[in-house]
């Protein structure tokens, strides 16, 4: 099965593309499921005025902006459906700052999964790094991106071993992120790079059972390199390790 779990349309501050335009290109690519992942603050505040504007009280209707945002995602999900599998996520900040954070009482069960971005952000963590709590409270599955899980483990003084497979038994999946691409400044994250070459972590995650899953973290269709996402999908199903959401 070949999946991007992650990407970005307008609805993200960062993102310029509609949710159609990712979609249509999933297509093209022959992508079996693809995830739609866009920030929660720039679903949530809706203007970037107000996102970043200090006196502006934050909307006081955030849940409906992302209940919005979900139905658009549900009409592309159905639209496509006969060509390609469309999951509806978002992608949670934990940055302790400005608008990033999501309101305490924010609903995210209705999602098909959402990412938590950074766990290990040196800058403030309203989650404390708790990505077991989070996920409690989230009650839809729950990824962690862009974070090194076995340097993390480690530094919270837990072996990664017992670390994955607690995740893997509260069904929370590791994103291997491929991005590539000039939002990004053609960065790659070294955590993703290792894995792919350490047999040794590789056995850790078989061992742990947890699910791996694959996003491009794309912003600009432009950047899209969906070979990207077919070679470590492959990669990764040859590890004997297996993919979110795989049957």
């Amino acid at each position: 099965m070949i999946q991007d779990l992650h990407s970005h349309t307008y609805y993200s501050f960062c993102g310029k593309d509609t949710p159609e335009t990712l979609a249509e290109a999933a297509i093209d690519a022959d992508i079996d499921l693809f995830g739609i992942t866009d920030h929660n603050y720039g679903v949530g505040c809706g203007r970037t005025d107000v996102f970043h504007s200090t006196t502006v009280e934050i909307l006081s209707d955030y849940q409906r902006m992302l209940q919005r945002y979900f139905d658009h995602l549900t009409l592309i999900k159905d639209k496509y459906a006969p060509s390609i599998q469309i999951l509806r996520g978002i992608e949670v900040s934990v940055l302790n700052k400005g608008r990033f954070p999501l309101p305490p009482q924010t609903d995210l069960s209705y999602f098909d999964y959402c990412l938590v971005e950074h766990l290990d952000h040196p800058e403030g963590n309203v989650i404390n790094s708790d990505i077991f709590t989070f996920a409690k409270k989230a009650r839809c599955p729950v990824g962690v991106a862009h974070t090194d899980l076995f340097m993390f483990s480690r530094n919270i003084g837990i072996d990664p071993l017992v670390y994955f497979t607690r995740m893997a038994e509260e069904g929370i999946f590791w994103e291997m992120n491929v991005n590539l691409d000039t939002i990004h400044n053609g960065h790659q994250h070294e955590y993703m790079l290792r894995f792919f070459e350490s047999p040794k972590e590789q056995d850790i995650i078989r061992k742990s059972g947890v699910r791996v899953s694959v996003g491009f973290d794309g912003h600009r269709i432009e950047d899209y390199k969906p070979e990207r996402i077919r070679n470590y999908c492959n990669r990764i199903s040859e590890m004997g390790i297996k993919l979110a959401f795989e049957p």
